[in-house]
């Protein structure tokens, strides 16, 4: 494991409150109309010619909206709770503009995908990813997921190796958050409940408070809110389902992917900032390295949960010189 660590910022409480809860999610992207529905729509081989965008119907009948950009290598992007594919949007055009091939998803029960009342758990999230996968015929993918998407991502690569070339985890919730015996410095059980209550009863405001707040650190001194990027969070946010929503945050929080980690083999990239206010660095970006058999940590000093949209310059230029290593 090579580490690339910088200096270290202080951390403060993520909402009045609820001392160290988190709300696991991704960056914001533009907005982005959904096509015509058209489920398993058949894929050719050609770049040209195949859907660039659509749906793939999972074995339990959940239709997963996707966008497929490009040729070139495969990057696929896994986005965080509560959000969509749109979160992508500065690297999907990024990495597209670089001679990659990328490809986005909306997670079951969120975005344009089906309103899911059950399965909103990693297990059908990573098998939801496979049907994805499979459906498009991906190999020698390179796996992106934020927060939420890089529980995802690691879930998915521990069971589907064999698509699998490399994966990168940003502001990433493994190995596991609550707290328990064998993860005592992990947040406690209790402070994830706001959370659910607040999604489940005041999404609307709640989903105001969190990209205002510490998601994109704008609750920062010095730092200015950009009004377009809350909105936008807020405007993918409220595409998805309530229930969903709810159910994921129970995924986000309690799933262990301790030994998820320690299966991968393929090389791995772990970003994640000190002044994230959503995942605790200390809880999760250097454990995740450390449990990896071929990870590489990128720590970043001041950079919020959010940082994919709000530095997405650094970020993106970072994870292009680790894929060019």
């Amino acid at each position: 494991m090579s580490i690339d660590r910088k200096t270290s910022p202080s951390r403060r409480d993520v909402i009045a409150g609820s001392a160290g809860a988190v709300v696991a999610a991704a960056v914001i992207g533009g907005a982005s109309a959904a096509p015509a529905h058209k489920p398993n729509a058949k894929r050719t081989e050609s770049a040209m010619t195949r859907m660039q965008s659509g749906f793939v119907t999972t074995k339990d009948g959940v239709e997963i909206f996707y966008k497929d950009w490009g040729s070139g290598q495969p990057i696929v992007f896994s986005h965080g709770w509560p959000l969509s594919a749109d979160d992508w949007d500065a690297q999907m055009m990024f990495f597209l503009q670089h001679g990659y091939r990328v490809i986005a998803h909306d997670r079951r029960g969120h975005g344009r995908s089906t309103q899911t009342d059950t399965g909103n758990d990693m297990d059908h999230y990573a098998m939801d990813l496979a049907a994805l996968t499979a459906h498009l015929d991906i190999t020698n993918a390179i796996h992106v997921g934020h927060s939420t998407g890089g529980g995802e991502v690691v879930h998915y690569a521990a069971r589907y190796p064999e698509r699998v070339a490399r994966i990168v985890i940003i502001s990433a919730v493994p190995p596991v958050m609550v707290k328990k015996d064998s993860n005592p410095e992990g947040t406690p059980l209790e402070a994830f409940e706001p959370y659910r209550q607040q999604t489940a009863f005041n999404r609307a405001q709640f989903f105001r408070d969190v990209p205002e707040g510490p998601f994109y650190g704008f609750n920062r001194p010095g730092v200015k809110t950009i009004p377009g990027v809350v909105d936008n969070w807020w405007r993918q946010g409220m595409m998805g389902g309530v229930k969903a929503h709810y159910d994921c945050v129970k995924a986000f929080s309690e799933t262990d992917f301790t030994e998820d980690l320690k299966k991968i083999t393929v090389p791995a990239l772990v970003m994640h900032s000190k002044d994230d206010q959503v995942v605790p660095y200390a809880d999760s970006g250097p454990k995740s390295a450390a449990l990896l058999k071929n990870s590489t940590l990128k720590t970043y000093e001041n950079y919020p949960h959010g940082m994919p949209t709000t530095q997405h310059e650094v970020i993106n230029a970072d994870l292009l010189a680790w894929l060019q290593s």
